[in-house]
């Protein structure tokens, strides 16, 4: 989507200019074609006070656009009420030559020409273009360039979150802002990194794409996609470059790719800027640890094996040690930090069994601190936010420290909390795994293992496909189509060359396969994959009867039939409804190029080494939005690869059978 402009400018004719002509015929027209979104104060038709809307506007646009043609006082204040509370982000326009006041004399100002008080039209394409371009710049600027005076001159001055200023009663934004955000966090409890991805598109100002970009990162990263997820927080900082959050994001994916010494380097000049960060502190030290596991797991060893390759990487678990330490320091509450670092001190103890322990002290005090600050954080619960890490972390200081049956105990208190949550679970086990691995306190992890096991065999674990099987392909020809593409009797050529795609890629038990339902190429390949026993998502881009209607019904009957044929097979059927999952579809978007967008990003999601595209396709663009050829150029334009199916060599194909079929008629004849 693009991004959100507020026009500030006089409203009617004023000293011989009709500024409403000026917005309809220049400025609106201008923006709106390159993408933005628009709105001017005036267009909010509703009862009740327009500077409500006015002030909300100020605050979240991503643009202003000010036009100071003339004095008018009701545009100055609001350009200044823009300077007090945004850095950037200000476009001045004006039709008449001159200097500007001293305070906004260093600002750009784009002149536009005006005859008869409305846009020359000799000029108006070219005054056009350039404002769109001058849009452009300052997007691409949005984040590097101040251009408030106020902030210039102020640098220590921070502007405010705009999520916490909602004014009541203000426009339409704030309410499709809460559903937006609605949206987003469904998609996130149900782990539908694809849905957040297009939502993510869809974000109406530069503040909620950053937000969604970090969300779809955070869940692609628990879904172990951390190379799709590390693509999602350069979107982030790119629109944020400072933004601490995308930062150790950043920082934890580089991690989690290996990228160990790019990762430690991120992070040490993200605690440069933030010195007393915590949550920096730890992740450099998960960074220093996955850095050390990776030196003793990395090739097959047996548990002497290991050990020996621990203690001979020592120093790495050290570094570790020290960060989360210093995060502990920082802060007193981040249990975190806490639990790490003593359990790293415990490893080296039992790493070095014969030295000299001198760290004992130092631990019994952290061993402290950290149920301090575990119980702290306990005591603060509710009914509806029950904190399981923080009763985790009391588990895990029980297994440290206390007998088997004291460790029984404190997980099943943690466990009491868990919310079914297969993925915190399985964090936990793999916490335990490390100290098992090494031989730590065999009796007490054990006992650990078994209470978290024991949870873990009661849920289903998430579905991982091997492979996902994208599909798009062209319909049944419609009654009143003027020339043939996928006739009906097509139908048998179409369905064997779907199935030796999808047995040529070896489409198997446990693979996925994602298309719309539609009559033709996705009902065939729906078809095929179920008969493989692939799990199947039908996407549909409308509300069931209307996706019916529109690509379903029209090919008669037996298209019909074979739809709810493949909706009823089994549980490994899944029918999405897109309005449903997502919300409607934005203004000036194509629901078909959505729904491509939709399905393509949750097949990505999965990893895009897992994803194959099977196309069938005459080659030609449809002219249409959302047609076969914008799902081939989205699939491209991520380095995809697509098996074309041609359908023009099945036309042909079919067209050579016909004529082989009249001869033979005419010869019994």
């Amino acid at each position: 989507m693009g991004h959100h402009v507020f026009v500030a400018m006089p409203y009617g004719t004023k000293e011989g200019l009709d500024f409403n002509v000026i917005y309809n015929d220049l400025i609106r027209p201008a923006l709106k074609n390159d993408g933005f979104t628009v709105f001017r104060a005036d267009e909010e038709m509703r009862a009740g006070d327009i500077r409500r809307d006015m002030f909300q506007e100020l605050l979240i646009a991503d643009i202003v656009v000010a036009d100071l043609t003339i004095n008018n006082p009701n545009v100055w204040y609001e350009l200044g009420v823009r300077h007090a509370l945004r850095k950037r982000g200000v476009i001045l326009v004006s039709a008449r030559e001159g200097a500007m006041p001293f305070d906004n004399a260093s600002n750009r100002t784009l002149r536009y020409r005006v005859k008869n008080g409305v846009p020359d039209p000799e000029f108006v394409e070219h005054d056009r273009a350039r404002l769109a371009e001058m849009a452009r710049e300052t997007v691409k600027a949005w984040y590097g360039r101040i251009v408030s005076p106020v902030y210039e001159l102020l640098p220590y001055l921070e502007e405010p979150n705009w999520k916490t200023l909602a004014v009541g009663g203000a426009g339409e934004f704030w309410s499709k802002q809460r559903a937006w955000t609605d949206r987003v966090s469904v998609a996130r409890r149900k782990q539908c990194p694809g849905d957040i991805l297009v939502l993510a598109e869809e974000a109406p100002i530069q503040g909620l794409r950053l937000e969604a970009y970090r969300v779809a990162a955070r869940a692609l990263r628990q879904v172990e996609q951390f190379e799709f997820a590390l693509e999602q927080i350069e979107h982030a900082l790119e629109i944020a470059p400072d933004d601490i959050i995308s930062r150790q994001e950043k920082g934890m994916l580089l991690g989690r790719i290996g990228q160990f010494e790019n990762a430690k380097e991120w992070l040490k000049s993200l605690a440069q800027d933030h010195p007393t960060d915590a949550e920096t502190c730890g992740l450099l030290g998960r960074v220093e640890k996955d850095e050390w596991v990776n030196t003793w797991r990395a090739s097959p060893m047996n548990a002497d094996e290991r050990r020996v390759a621990a203690r001979e990487n020592i120093g790495l678990l050290r570094e570790a040690l020290d960060a989360y330490g210093a995060g502990f320091r920082n802060d007193a509450t981040s249990y975190y930090c806490g639990i790490n670092a003593v359990t790293l001190l415990h490893l080296h103890r039992h790493l070095l069994t014969n030295e000299k322990d001198e760290d004992t002290a130092a631990r019994e005090k952290m061993e402290g601190g950290v149920m301090w600050a575990a119980i702290s954080a306990i005591s603060k619960e509710t009914p509806q936010r029950r904190d399981y890490w923080a009763r985790v972390t009391l588990a895990e200081l029980a297994t440290l420290c206390e007998d088997p049956k004291a460790v029984d105990d404190s997980y099943k208190y943690a466990l009491a909390v868990a919310d079914k949550d297969w993925f915190s679970l399985n964090s936990t086990i793999q916490q335990l795994t490390l100290l098992a691995q090494l031989g730590f306190r065999p009796d007490s992890v054990d006992a650990a293992m078994n209470t978290v096991e024991r949870a873990i065999r009661k849920l289903v674990p998430p579905f991982v496909p091997r492979r996902v099987f994208l599909f798009t392909g062209h319909m049944i020809d419609a009654p009143d189509r003027p020339t043939e593409r996928f006739p009906e009797d097509m139908t048998d050529f179409a369905k064997a060359a779907i199935e030796r795609a999808l047995d040529m890629f070896g489409a198997q038990e446990g693979d996925l396969a994602l298309c719309e339902g539609a009559c033709g190429g996705d009902l065939l390949f729906a078809r095929a994959a179920l008969d493989r026993k692939l799990h199947l998502q039908l996407r549909l881009p409308f509300d069931e009867p209307t996706f019916l209607r529109k690509s379903v019904s029209f090919a008669g009957p037996k298209w019909r039939d074979r739809y709810f044929d493949v909706k009823a097979q089994s549980a490994e059927t899944r029918v999405l409804i897109m309005p449903a999952e997502l919300g409607p579809t934005p203004e000036g978007h194509s629901d078909f190029e959505r729904a491509n967008l939709w399905q393509l990003y949750s097949a990505l999601a999965w990893g895009p080494q897992k994803v194959r595209v099977i196309a069938l396709w005459n080659g030609e663009a449809s002219g249409k939005c959302g047609g076969t050829d914008h799902m081939i150029r989205a699939v491209e334009a991520r380095a995809g690869q697509v098996e074309i199916i041609d359908t023009k060599r099945l036309l042909r194909e079919l067209r050579s059978q016909r004529e082989a079929a009249g001869r033979s008629s005419g010869a019994e004849g």
